[in-house]
This record gives C-alpha cells, structure tokens and sequence, in this order.
C-alpha cells in the first residue's frame, strides 16, 4: 500500500508540473500576442504605408509631414514646403462611381468595368470624367452601351469606406479596396519623374518616382484633364 501510495503521490505531481507548465505556456503566448497587437497599433500611416512600398520593391518615395492649414496655401507654399520641382508635381488621388452601372455591378471585380475608380490628377489640371468615360467605353470594346457609364465623384462617406481614408488624406497605397487605377498622362510625362500626393492623413503627403509608382499601381494611362 505504500508503494502504491508513493506511486500516486510522484503521478500527481508530475500532473500538476505538466498543468504549470502549460499554464506557463499559454501565458507567454498570451503576452507575444498582445505585444504584437500593440505593436501593430502604434504602427503610424507612415510606417504601414513605407512597409508596403519596400515590400513591393518601391525604393524612390518620401513622407512629408505638413501643416493642419496646408490646404489654406497658396500652390507655390505647398510647393515650397514639400520640396516639389514645380506646382504641376502636385497630385490628388479622387474616387469616382459609375452612377450608370447596372445593379450586377457593385464592387471592383472587373478591372475594366467598375463601379469605383481612383483618379491621381494635377491640383493644376482640371479633371475630365467625360475623358475617362470614353476611355472606358473603348476599353470594353464597345460592348458596354455609353449609357452605362457616368462617372461622377463618390460621396466622401463612400469614399473614406473604400479606400480607408478620409478627406484630403486619399491615396491610392494601401487602400481597403483595390480599386483600378487612372493616371492623368499629364503626371507621366512630368520632368523630373517625381510627384507628390496624399499620404493617408490630411497632413502627410507622399513624394513617389513615378516610374516606380506606375510599376507598383499598374494604372491606366490616359489624358483625363485640361489646363
């Protein structure tokens, strides 16, 4: 019996040394996790938007820091603030919805034919949807009647859902939704190659080389604006 006793004895201790230990366990798991939300909390815009960059080989960009009353500025201040060559490498990254679309068409599936697009155009220029409207008629071959495209400027509550931005932070990196891309040709023949535009908050603002941005975005390329 004592035997026995000194055997049950070892086998509940070994049991209670085993639950320590995976109690142990599941607390240091507990605690690398939580370190890691935190961690992933305290990431600002600047540092999730340089992630994405770097990872899809963008090595060419700049985050630039502004003034709460920057859009009270003059171009040439903005200009001036950012370092930009001239007022026409300023940029702005719009929504558009295809008001036209039929009822099957709501999201941004069809690359060709989609509900929602992103414009990047100079603050000089002045947009052009019916540009964009025949670009995408062409596009679909002409088997899309016209009547089914116009594009209008999303709502900005629609807007701040789909890309995750808001007002005047809108760009087109790392947006919840990936929404087809248009760039104004205008941006594309800028010299030199390096353009500004937002930056994920009203007051951050995004310098880019270009050609770097076109091979990370694959936009369309078209003339969608006028001076």
């Amino acid at each position: 019996m004592a035997d026995l006793e000194r055997v049950q004895t070892q086998i509940l201790h070994r049991l209670s040394d085993l639950e320590l230990s995976l109690l142990s366990q599941s607390f240091s798991l507990s605690s690398t996790a939580t370190a890691t939300a935190t961690a992933d909390d305290s990431a600002t815009t600047e540092d999730r938007l340089s992630a994405i960059l770097r990872a899809k080989s963008v090595r060419d960009f700049s985050f630039k820091r502004v003034s709460s009353d920057y859009y009270d500025w003059t171009l040439e201040a903005r200009r001036d603030v950012l370092g930009a060559a001239s007022i026409h490498h300023l940029c702005k990254s719009i929504v558009l919805v295809n008001t036209q679309a039929p009822s099957n068409v709501i999201d941004c599936s069809n690359r060709n034919y989609s509900k929602y697009y992103v414009v990047v155009v100079q603050y000089t220029a002045r947009f052009n949807a019916e540009t964009v409207k025949n670009f995408l008629y062409t596009l679909n071959n002409g088997m899309i009647s016209k009547k089914k495209f116009n594009m209008r400027l999303a709502p900005e509550e629609t807007s701040a859902k789909l890309t995750g931005y808001g007002h005047n932070g809108v760009t087109c990196i790392g947006m919840k939704t990936d929404i087809p891309v248009i760039l104004d040709e205008a941006i594309a023949k800028l010299n030199p190659d390096f353009f500004w535009l937002g930056g994920g908050e009203v007051d951050l603002k995004l310098g880019i080389r270009t050609s770097e941005f076109i091979k990370y975005v694959n936009p369309f390329i078209i003339n969608c604006s006028g001076n």
